[in-house]
């Protein structure tokens, strides 16, 4: 992905990992729409970024997701890249019958989300050039955290959507998977105090990489590898006991 004079799209724009990018991406001379449901969350995010435009949007309501492309690709047809980001985690308790909202909320954000999309928007993007599709997964997609399973079967869900289209779109869009291991954001309660890689130093890096040519498949920091090649390392038992403290 080229690194500037790009129109992107970036879902939950307005926190975390997604806005930190966003602004590394805008700075960089990008002119970059950030996506989510509170407009005023966006708002502040883009403030005193003249290239930066939130838009309000219900990523998880298959009707608003079609109304927004549509309206998005009239308002911004230089769009060229879609980094589909936003998402949420769920602790869970699997070992009784429970309440399933969690869980199914869970996968509309981060599963149909991120599908309904990158569907609406593909069309347009064939047309255009230097175009990227860019999924953030994550580190639990390849060895799970216990208490958060909805999640972890999520984003390895999507990591295998990600390696599907890669080869679907081959030669037309670059297909870029970001997995990031525990960076200090709001995803959980309390998670900024807890131990991981501190946000702008993963967003530096994962910068870096996704600026690239040729573009980079997958974007890995350092501890995102840990997790990533676990299994194949003959490590697996071993990385699944860290992550669940045991």
């Amino acid at each position: 992905m080229k690194s500037n004079d790009n129109t992107i799209l970036i879902t939950g724009g307005g926190s975390g990992i997604g806005q930190a990018l966003a602004h590394r991406l805008h700075d960089a001379g990008n002119h970059v729409i950030i996506a989510g449901r509170r407009f005023d969350v966006l708002s502040r995010a883009a403030e005193g970024r003249s290239r930066m435009t939130p838009i309000q949007v219900d990523l998880d309501n298959a009707t608003s997701v079609e109304v927004f492309a549509r309206r998005l690709i009239i308002d911004h047809p230089t769009l060229n890249v879609l980094i589909n980001n936003a998402g949420i985690m769920r602790f869970e308790a699997l070992g009784h019958r429970r309440d399933l909202a969690d869980a199914e909320a869970t996968v509309t954000t981060n599963l149909l989300g991120p599908i309904r999309l990158t569907n609406a928007l593909v069309d347009h993007l064939l047309k255009q050039p230097n175009a990227s599709i860019v999924n953030v997964t994550s580190g639990l997609a390849f060895v799970p955290l216990v208490v958060a399973p909805t999640y972890n079967a999520s984003k390895a869900a999507i990591h295998s959507y990600t390696v599907s289209m890669r080869e679907a779109l081959k030669g037309k869009i670059d297909v870029i998977e970001v997995i990031p291991p525990q960076v200090k954001t709001g995803l959980t309660p309390g998670q900024e105090g807890r131990e991981g890689v501190p946000l702008d130093d993963f967003a530096d890096d994962v910068f870096m990489q996704l600026c690239s040519e040729p573009s980079i498949p997958e974007i890995m920091v350092q501890y995102s590898q840990y997790a990533r090649r676990a299994e194949a390392d003959g490590r697996f038992d071993e990385v699944f006991a860290v992550i669940n403290g045991g």
